[in-house]
């Protein structure tokens, strides 16, 4: 595990330039300061560039989602994304997770990583404070900051890996962080996924577009769908895994009621690329 005493790196939102690490502040040169929140995660994510009071996924939806998580419902996902960052040809000195939220998937990954003898640095951004609030609480070993995806606090070619799960992002900003020879590694969702909860919203309900992206900077060094069938047999899981998914706001509170009063299965289909950044 990374020691405690590693200072994480950070560019001042305000003025890009470096921040300084002091216990509970972060400073740059100009006075811009940043206070770490007890739990441990920074905030560089100031006022005016917020297009709310509080972006992002709110305690509510972070709580459902760590339910479903932690129930190993996604884990074939986190295990073949571990897979495939463990076959890379050189070992990442340090990794982003794009869109961390609660820290699931980050942790899987430094885990997995860790026991093979592999132990980089680790940072994980969400625009939601609630879902660092927990992350940063429970995974201490790894370097949380509130910040936008299409705008990021680090310098230019920093990171040797970012793993991206459905977070937006700009592709110039990927380009941008990712160091030549590096890798973006995403996964996204597949022509099948959830397609059981599509049908109980729409009469056609439609597939999801399947695209290997291509981003310009990098090439395409593998593509592949990971699909299988979820059953889920509570009300709480099922009603957790709803709460997930974009399709929630869509379902009556007699609609939600109906679809947990008896076991359900749902289509998981994810498209995932692996992309190296060209030199």
């Amino acid at each position: 595990m990374v020691p405690l005493n590693v200072q994480p790196t950070y560019l001042c939102p305000l003025c890009k330039a470096p921040l300084c690490a002091g216990e509970a502040t972060m400073v740059c040169p100009k006075g811009h300061g940043f206070d770490r929140a007890k739990e441990g995660y920074i905030n560089l994510l100031p006022v005016q560039k917020k297009r709310s009071k509080d972006p992002g996924d709110n305690k509510e939806m972070m709580k459902a989602r760590r339910l479903f998580l932690e129930s190993g419902a996604y884990q074939k996902l986190s295990d073949r994304l571990g897979e495939l960052v463990l076959g890379l040809p050189v070992k990442p000195n340090r990794i982003l997770d794009l869109g961390c939220g609660e820290g699931y998937y980050t942790h899987r990954l430094q885990q997995g990583l860790a026991k093979a003898g592999i132990q980089p640095q680790f940072y994980g951004l969400d625009i939601s404070r609630a879902a660092l609030k927990s992350a940063a609480k429970r995974y201490q070993q790894i370097h949380f900051c509130v910040a936008s995806s299409f705008e990021t606090p680090f310098e230019t070619a920093f990171f040797d890996l970012i793993m991206r799960i459905y977070a937006p992002s700009k592709a110039e900003e990927l380009k941008r962080l990712v160091k030549p020879g590096g890798y973006l590694l995403t996964a996204s969702a597949g022509p099948m996924h959830h397609f059981a909860v599509k049908k109980r919203i729409y009469d056609t309900p439609r597939l999801h577009e399947d695209k290997e992206e291509q981003i310009d900077g990098f090439e395409l060094v593998s593509s592949e769908r990971l699909q299988w069938q979820l059953d889920m047999d509570t009300p709480e899981l099922i009603l957790a895994f709803l709460e997930m998914t974009p399709y929630a706001w869509k379902f009556t509170p007699e609609a939600r009621r109906q679809l947990a009063s008896e076991p359900f299965s749902c289509e998981l289909d994810f498209r995932i690329n692996l992309q190296r950044r060209m030199l």
